[in-house]
């Protein structure tokens, strides 16, 4: 039997993808999502579990390093795409599992791209590849020690010592006792995570004793990075007129992607599946009728969950007051409390949005909020968001930290995009 041949052909018919996204890449991401799951491809959170790796978004060369990693993790057979704009996630898929059939396969079809837009990258870059003839398969690439609930992810290629454990040493605890330190890094390329971001944690047991956050990664071209969300807002300050229920759609289908993120790190991933069903039928332009129904059922399943609110709950505690003081405003200032009253505060702001999805009347940047607070280029509510994050990780278990982040869910997307970048740099 030709189990090489075989096992070519199921990875090839259903591949496992692992959706490595960079920022400004959230609309390659989406469609990305959306066509997996149209097509049932099961989506990897590790490369452990991929077959296909697809790179979504503009060119960084700061994640370079991390992606070769993610494709070094990846067990053969194994093939890598990358789609700059979401118009080029249908080929770069369609390549990937060309490039994962049978060797007679590949070689009758047309030598594949090595990306979606036709041109060829060189050795340096996210060039498309197939690995599997008379090939090793990699170690287990389990890169995200700090997983939750079950839910694994990708270290992103930080330095990390044989067999995938950070170097160690040591330290006194709350206690007295002397304990192992641990240097672990989170980002910037992992499952269920804002793109790009790298938190790096200092732990003592399972606390976190320290936290530092890298600057964030620039794109070779700032044109190419665009800030999904917030677009909107940037066109209605740049004086082109925008109707209020575009912004608040864009607004809602936020917040449905924020939990889905949260849902899965928090392992319910039926309902993360739902929130997305739901947040790519607001952004298809679904009218109210269609979608209101759906979103009631979901927003009070959600919202009711005892189980939930009992994993969620005491975790990442910042009150009004202090998260104002600390220049964050929106749904983390109103919510005032836990991760549990954050992912609260997202569903009552889409029940609050959904009667206006169709309301004509032209958007005010200075009365309605973008998805993470009030709109300003030279200020992005997401910069505030990240700079809040070692607040509220230090001292707290390593089990929660991803919950909390999960529950702010900062945009690098608004850090990295041209319209904010132009105002940033005057």
């Amino acid at each position: 039997m030709d189990l090489t041949g075989l096992t070519l052909r199921v990875a090839a018919a259903r591949p496992h993808v692992l959706l490595a996204a960079v920022p400004g890449g959230t609309a390659v991401r989406l469609a990305a999502e959306r066509l997996l799951r149209a097509r049932d491809w099961p989506q990897a959170s590790t490369p452990a579990q991929a077959d296909l790796l697809l790179v979504a978004g503009p060119d960084f060369p700061e994640l370079r390093t991390p992606l070769e990693r993610l494709w070094r993790d990846m067990p053969a057979p194994r093939a890598r795409v990358h789609a700059r704009t979401a118009d080029e996630v249908e080929d770069a898929l369609n390549a990937g599992r060309a490039l994962l059939g049978p060797p007679a396969v590949r070689h009758a079809s047309a030598a594949p791209p090595a990306d979606a837009g036709g041109h060829r990258e060189g050795d340096h870059g996210a060039r498309e590849r197939h690995e599997g003839d008379d090939q090793t398969p990699g170690h287990d690439g389990h890169g995200d020690h700090g997983g939750h609930g079950g839910h694994g992810g990708h270290s992103g290629g930080q330095t990390e010592m044989p067999g995938g454990l950070p170097m160690a040493g040591q330290g006194a605890d709350r206690d007295g006792l002397t304990l192992d330190q641990l240097h672990l890094p989170l980002g910037p390329l992992l499952a269920d995570w804002p793109a790009g971001l790298t938190v790096r944690l200092v732990l003592q047991g399972d606390v976190v004793q320290r936290v530092d956050v890298d600057e964030p990664a620039r794109p070779i071209d700032d044109a190419a990075a665009e800030a999904f969300w917030v677009q909107p807002w940037l066109r209605a300050a740049s004086g082109e007129p925008v109707p209020v229920g575009e912004a608040v759609r864009r607004r809602a289908a936020a917040h449905l992607d924020s939990l889905g993120r949260l849902l899965a790190v928090a392992g319910w991933p039926a309902e993360a599946v739902r929130a997305r069903r739901l947040r790519d039928d607001l952004l298809s332009g679904a009218p109210r009728a269609a979608v209101a129904p759906r979103l009631e059922r979901f927003t009070r399943r959600v919202g009711r969950s005892r189980t939930l609110a009992w994993l969620t709950r005491g975790i990442g505690v910042v009150t009004a007051q202090k998260a104002r003081e600390a220049g964050v405003g929106g749904p983390v200032a109103r919510a005032g409390g836990d991760v549990t009253s954050r992912y609260r505060q997202w569903l009552a702001d889409i029940r609050h949005d959904l009667p206006r999805l169709e309301d004509p009347a032209p958007l005010d940047v200075a009365v309605e909020d973008s998805p993470r607070g009030p709109w300003s280029a030279e200020h992005p509510p997401s910069a505030a968001l990240i700079a809040l994050l070692p607040r509220l990780l230090e001292g707290a278990e390593l089990a929660a930290a991803r919950l909390v982040v999960a529950s702010l869910d900062p945009d690098p997307d608004e850090l990295v995009s041209r319209g904010v970048v132009e105002v940033a740099r005057g």
